[in-house]
């Protein structure tokens, strides 16, 4: 039997035994790397040390000063600084050459909040939509095309639907996905479209015109199903959840076999599930309009 406890953030599971994974040596030797290889781990570890000597009362900080604090030459300051400023990580000061953190990490840092805030508003009504319905329950966030499950709550029954914590997949394969891509702004969904994506099972749907018919379907019922396009033999249901700006950014969903899930099912599970977004969204500052 599957365990009651709510599978969170404490709950991320690491590789304990530490087994090292095959990397090819970028210097084209033919010879494999771990992911222990020294190096690898030191300019890493020396990367995030010097993102950590920016601090509120020091934003801008020369490569002199980074090497002394670091305790490595200014070539090396010079090598990870580019790197970084490459991904977004810093930002370098035209007039005085100085380095600054870049806007990705607040992108980050952005979705590392609202996991927190979402994951702590929504855990008591996780709960009580899984004992309402008995099947395993989703709490997933956005990044661009993808979704990221922050909580999974799996049915005790033998069958069950399971994601692990910190997996990522396709939005648009999703239950969870499409109900926060419905109410993205149109020009980002659409560009996501013409991304496109590698199907995740024979029943995924690619075709963008079907695409977008699906979305508009969501924002007009307001919940997305479904059906064998993410796992086979499973189905889902979901709806999204808004922050005080009314920003779609997470959905809660309902996952479980076919077998269990019949349209018949879904049909009655689709209040549950909406309530239960509406309550979370509620719970983060959103006020819907009334319509009189």
């Amino acid at each position: 039997m599957a365990s009651d406890r709510l599978r969170g953030e404490d709950d991320l599971d690491f590789d304990a035994g530490g087994a090292p994974q095959e990397v090819h040596d970028d210097k084209g030797t033919g010879k494999a790397r771990t992911s222990r290889d020294p190096q690898r781990l030191s300019s890493v570890g020396t990367a995030v040390r010097l993102l950590k000597c920016f601090s509120e009362g020091e934003a801008e900080i020369g490569v002199t000063s980074l090497a002394k604090r670091l305790g490595v030459a200014k070539s090396t300051v010079y090598r990870l600084a580019s790197t970084l400023v490459a991904e977004g990580m810093l930002e370098q000061n035209r007039d005085n050459e100085k380095y600054r953190l870049g806007i990705a990490l607040f992108g980050l840092g952005a979705l590392v909040r609202q996991r927190m805030n979402l994951s702590n508003e929504a855990r008591p009504y996780i709960f009580d939509l899984r004992e309402a319905t008995n099947e395993t329950v989703h709490l997933a966030i956005l990044d661009h095309a993808e979704i990221m499950y922050v909580y999974d709550l799996e049915s005790t029954q033998a069958i069950r639907m399971r994601a692990n914590l910190g997996e990522r997949k396709p939005a648009l394969c999703t239950a969870e996905g499409r109900a926060m891509l419905a109410f993205q702004h149109p020009e980002e969904v659409e560009a996501i479209i013409q991304e496109g994506f590698r199907p995740r099972t024979p029943k995924t749907l690619t075709d963008p015109a079907a695409l977008r018919a699906m979305l508009a379907e969501v924002q007009r019922l307001g919940y997305a199903r479904e059906d064998e396009q993410s796992e086979l033999g499973m189905r889902s249901i979901a709806a999204p959840i808004r922050n005080a700006m009314g920003r779609v950014m997470g959905a809660v969903g309902v996952a479980g076999p076919v077998q269990r899930l019949s349209d018949e099912i879904l049909q009655q599970i689709a209040p549950q599930v909406v309530q239960t977004a509406n309550v979370i969204s509620q719970r983060l500052g959103y006020k819907a309009l009334a319509i009189f």
